[in-house]
């Protein structure tokens, strides 16, 4: 059994005539049908019930054929797998980030590494760590950027950098007057956290036993997005803990916020793939590019912003 005679017998189940099927598999008629007769020989079964007028399968030789169409199609990613390995950095590269990362990072990251690799397009993907570990393990993703520390059987996990937790809060705010932020100075403020699932979440909750009291949960709010959180401080709801690239200057002076340093806080991310995954210098490639371009977003200052710039209409708008 060849593929070569698998691929003749499922076009001749398509085309249920020999003639166009030797047309379409550039071969003359009789070789196809001496193929097609070696197979079922072979078998043991007859594949094809032939007549004058038309060549039709028979059932088992429907549930073969199915079977035929499936080691074709797997023969077919053996070649794109080989052909990728020829060339690791042409082919797609799918990665998936964290949601409270992707919104601030893949901006900068993909048109940075389309100049760095042009004939491998980047496909995205945000999700909670734990989807992201589910979908990394089962081959949907090629690799995740993640926050550490992050285990995973057959996964290897390389550091890319540290990033620092700030305290957001309203400009008029007493700890603005602060540099810094120690957690203690906000123990007994409402705190917004990012909502269950999301890695942050537990990160915050580690900075001050307090934080963990059932008593004093039931005075916090939660927000889904960082974009949420930074609204819902902008309202006046409390004081929030984010990543210094979701509280970027720019942001912040939008909505009259400021962002202090958070004494201690900061979390660290890592880019984690398969031990199996062929493609090195694909993965070479993607981390250079984030630890290049992670520099660009974090403009972050302690200082207010000259103008104050606000996303509320102006007066005769």
């Amino acid at each position: 059994m060849t593929l070569t005679e698998l691929r003749y017998i499922v076009v001749l189940a398509e085309e249920q005539h020999f003639g166009r099927t030797a047309e379409r598999c550039h071969v003359s008629q009789p070789t196809l049908s001496i193929a097609v007769r070696k197979l079922e020989e072979e078998l043991g079964v007859v594949l094809f019930e032939r007549s004058k007028t038309s060549v039709r399968t028979t059932l088992l030789g429907n549930k073969i054929v199915a079977q035929a169409r499936l080691l074709l199609a797997n023969a077919a990613v053996i070649k794109s797998l080989a052909e990728a390995g020829r060339d690791q950095l042409t082919g797609p590269l799918v990665v998936g980030a964290i949601f409270t990362l992707g919104p601030y990072l893949l901006p900068q990251l993909i048109p940075r590494l389309r100049q760095q690799a042009p004939n491998m397009p980047l496909y995205v993907q945000e999700d909670y760590a734990e989807s992201l570990r589910k979908k990394l393990r089962d081959g949907v993703l090629d690799a995740i950027v993640v926050s550490l520390p992050f285990s995973e059987p057959d996964v290897v996990t390389q550091e890319l950098f540290d990033e620092p937790l700030v305290v957001v809060m309203p400009q008029s705010h007493p700890l603005a007057r602060k540099q810094e932020v120690a957690p203690a100075d906000i123990a007994s403020a409402n705190l917004l956290l990012p909502g269950a699932g999301h890695c942050l979440r537990e990160q915050i909750l580690a900075l001050h036993p307090e934080w963990r009291d059932e008593q004093s949960a039931r005075h916090r709010a939660e927000g889904n997005s960082l974009e949420t959180l930074r609204c819902m401080v902008a309202a006046g709801l409390g004081v929030s803990v984010l990543p210094r690239s979701a509280a970027e200057s720019g942001l912040c002076a939008a909505n009259r916020l400021v962002a202090r340093p958070l004494v201690g806080g900061q979390r660290k991310l890592g880019l984690a793939w398969r031990a199996s995954f062929p493609r090195h210098k694909a993965i070479d490639v993607l981390r250079k590019a984030i630890q290049t371009c992670s520099g660009d977003y974090w403009n972050f200052t302690t200082e207010q912003e000259a103008v104050e710039q606000t996303m509320l209409p102006l007066q005769g708008w």
